[in-house]
């Protein structure tokens, strides 16, 4: 594995009275692009939210670039180089898509251009005067991504990123992600969707229960169609 950029070790996290993460552990190196999967309720997006420091509580030990990021506040966490895009997506209604793209801060130098984000998604700049909820929802998951590339964030949080989308679209969005890939960023992706995480991911990691079961690399998976089934349900 290539340098590590991200190690969670025994991350803890609670809502209010509920303990939802029991010892989440996983490690990724630059310019990697890993998988989180598991049913629903197992705590991937629990587990982003964890790394990014928006839980009511967690412990446990989270270092990014080498530096300990619990006791940290979420501002100071994406400074460092993280971004996370939700599943909802948090397209602000009242702005057009150029708006929403230019609102979050650069947080580092060395994020894309509007120019570079309009390259990767052309639909965006044909809309870029179009109000953020009036685009499909494949437009705003475009938007939402494109949004955090401005950040010079060097390692990218995906939640659930193709849910609800027609297969064309999917299909648009690894391409996307494998772009990004290329470029040196580093992701971590929460998906539900095997099929398509397994064409995109240089490894897997499965959830049950708020833990780390399994990790799969992508040479493993043929031979761990079975586990998988089992893991997932697919």
């Amino acid at each position: 594995m290539a340098e590590t950029l991200l190690k969670v070790q025994d991350l803890q996290s609670w809502y209010g009275e509920s303990h939802i993460l029991h010892g989440v552990g996983l490690e990724i190196g630059r310019g990697e692009l890993v998988t989180l999967l598991g049913r629903n309720g197992a705590g991937k997006t629990t587990t982003l939210k964890s790394i990014m420091g928006i839980v009511e509580k967690r412990a446990g030990s989270v270092t990014f670039a080498g530096q300990e990021t619990i006791g940290q506040p979420s501002n100071v966490i994406a400074r460092l180089g993280l971004a996370y895009c939700p599943e909802e997506r948090g397209i602000f209604s009242s702005l057009n898509v150029e708006e929403n793209m230019l609102l979050p801060p650069q947080v580092k130098q060395g994020g894309m251009t509007l120019d570079e984000i309009y390259q990767l998604f052309p639909n965006l700049k044909e809309r870029r005067r179009s109000q953020g909820t009036k685009l499909s929802g494949g437009e705003q998951q475009m938007l939402a991504i494109g949004r955090i590339l401005r950040t010079g964030a060097d390692m990218l949080l995906l939640d659930e990123p193709t849910e609800g989308l027609a297969p064309v679209i999917v299909q648009r969005i690894g391409e996307v992600i494998r772009t990004l890939k290329s470029r040196g960023f580093t992701i971590l992706l929460v998906e539900q969707n095997f099929r398509f995480a397994a064409t995109v991911a240089d490894r897997h990691y499965v959830m049950e229960d708020g833990r780390v079961v399994d990790m799969i690399a992508a040479a493993d998976v043929a031979a761990s169609v079975d586990k998988m089934h089992d893991y997932l349900g697919v």
